[in-house]
C-alpha cells in the first residue's frame, strides 16, 4: 500500500517535472528579467519608473515570488542614449541571458534594439513608449507596447481642438525624434483637411538645455492653441516660459509629461491652469480617487516599499501598474517559462482590470492586437490637480 502510493506520488511528480519548460533566464527557482532606463541624462525624471519596478519585484519576492520562483530584476542606466541602450541590452541578452526585457523606456532607444530583439526572439515586453510601431505582431512578433499609442492620442487632441476652439491657430513644439513625430503625425491626421490651422511647428533636441527660444517663436506666430509634445524637463520649461511671456493659448500637453510632481509643479501651478491632457491611469493627486480601493492599495504599497517616494509623481503609478501586468503575464505562464509562452500569455488578455487604470479602461490583447491599452479620458488641470471630464474615448479595434 505504502509502496503503491509512494510510486503514484513519484510518477505524479515526474509527470509534473516533465511539464516544466524553460528558455534562458528561467529555472525552478528564478526568473531573470532585464531592464534599462534613464537614471541619468535629459530624461532622468523617468528614472523613478525603474526604481518603482525594482521595488515592486522586491515586494513580489518578499511574498514568495511567482509560482515559487524569485524574480531577479537587472536594471541598468542607459541615459536615454540609443547607442548605450544597444550595448546594455546586448549584455542583458547575451551575457546575463535574461528571459525577456521589460518596460525599457523611450522611443529612440527602443527603436535601436527593436530589430535585434526580434532577430534574437527575445520578448521585449510592455515597452515604456507609446509609439505606434510597438503594435505590429506580423513584422515584430517579439515586441509589445503598454500605454495608449501616441498617434491615437494626437488624433484625440486634434478633434477636441476643432470641436472646442473657435478659429484655431495652432503652434506645435515637438521633440525632434520618432516619439515627437509619432504624436505630430497623429495630430495632423486628426486635423484632416484643417491641417493648415497649424501656423507654427518648431522642434528641439532632447539634449537642448532649454526650449525658451522655441516658445518665443511659437508665441510670436499669433497662435491661440499650443500643443506641447515634449518629455518632462522641456515640457515644464515650455509651460513656464509661456507663463513668463503672458501667452495664454489653449494648451494641450502629451500624456507622457502629465505628472503633477515632475512637470506641473516645476512649471508653476499658476502657469498650468486649464491645460488639457489624456489619461488612462488614475492620477495620485486627483482627490476623486482617495477612497478607491486601487489607490488605497497603491498608497499602502508606496508607504511600505518606497517610503521616500513622491506620491504626486505619476511615474510611480505607471511603474507599479505595468509591473503588475508583467507579474500577471508570468503567473499565467505557470511552469512553461519559455519565451514563446511568455509572448503567448502577453497576447491573451481579455478585459483585464489592471489596478490603477481609470474605471472603464481595461487591458485587451490578442495575437493580432499588441496594443494593451487603447482608451483614454481627457483631463483639465485645475488648481493643483487634474480633473477628468467627458467619456472614455477608445481606439479599440481601430
Amino acid at each position: 500500500m505504502g509502496g503503491a502510493s509512494a510510486l503514484a506520488l513519484l510518477s505524479g511528480s515526474s509527470s509534473a517535472f516533465a511539464q516544466k519548460k524553460y528558455s534562458d533566464g528561467a529555472t525552478d527557482t528564478e526568473i531573470k528579467i532585464g531592464h534599462t532606463g534613464p537614471y541619468s541624462g535629459p530624461a532622468s525624471s523617468y528614472g523613478q519608473i525603474g526604481k518603482t519596478i525594482e521595488a515592486y519585484w522586491k515586494s513580489v519576492n518578499d511574498a514568495g515570488g511567482i509560482n515559487g520562483r524569485k524574480v531577479k530584476f537587472i536594471t541598468l542606466d542607459d541615459g536615454y542614449s540609443p547607442p548605450k541602450m544597444v550595448e546594455l541590452v546586448r549584455q542583458l541578452v547575451e551575457q546575463e541571458k535574461v528571459l525577456c526585457t521589460f518596460n525599457t523606456l523611450g522611443t529612440p532607444t527602443n527603436t535601436a534594439i527593436h530589430r535585434y530583439m526580434n532577430q534574437k526572439k527575445v520578448p521585449m515586453l510592455y515597452v515604456a513608449t507609446g509609439a505606434s510601431k510597438w503594435g505590429k505582431p506580423k513584422e515584430f512578433p517579439w515586441t509589445m507596447g503598454f500605454q495608449p499609442d501616441y498617434h491615437t492620442e494626437g488624433v484625440i487632441y486634434a478633434k477636441h481642438i476643432l470641436a472646442n476652439v473657435k478659429d484655431p491657430k495652432i503652434a506645435v513644439l515637438m521633440q525632434n525624434d520618432d516619439y515627437g513625430k509619432d504624436y505630430y503625425e497623429g495630430f495632423k491626421e486628426g486635423l484632416g483637411k484643417d491641417a493648415d490651422k497649424i501656423v507654427k511647428h518648431v522642434t528641439f533636441e532632447v539634449t537642448d538645455p532649454t526650449v525658451d527660444s522655441q516658445v518665443i517663436q511659437l508665441k510670436d506666430s499669433g497662435a491661440n492653441v499650443f500643443f506641447n509634445i515634449a518629455t518632462p524637463k522641456a515640457a515644464a520649461q515650455a509651460i513656464r516660459k509661456a507663463g513668463d511671456l503672458s501667452w495664454k493659448p489653449a494648451q494641450y500637453l502629451n500624456n507622457v509629461s502629465a505628472s503633477v510632481g515632475s512637470v506641473m509643479k516645476p512649471a508653476g501651478f499658476e502657469n498650468s491652469q486649464g491645460i488639457i491632457t489624456a489619461q488612462y491611469l488614475m492620477d495620485p493627486t486627483d482627490k476623486q480617487w482617495a477612497d478607491n480601493a486601487d489607490m488605497k492599495g497603491w498608497v499602502a504599497w508606496m508607504d511600505k516599499w518606497m517610503p521616500g517616494g513622491n506620491k504626486a509623481d505619476a511615474n510611480h503609478v505607471f511603474g507599479y501598474a505595468v509591473a503588475i501586468l508583467m507579474h500577471e503575464t508570468l503567473k499565467k505562464c505557470g511552469d512553461d517559462l519559455t519565451r514563446d509562452n511568455v509572448m503567448r500569455q502577453a497576447a491573451n488578455f481579455q478585459k483585464y482590470k489592471l489596478p490603477m487604470l481609470i474605471p472603464g479602461i481595461t487591458i485587451n490583447t490578442s495575437p493580432t492586437d499588441y496594443y494593451p491599452i487603447q482608451s483614454v479620458k481627457l483631463a483639465k488641470f485645475s488648481n493643483d490637480t487634474w480633473e477628468l471630464f467627458g467619456d472614455v474615448m477608445s481606439a479599440e479595434g481601430a
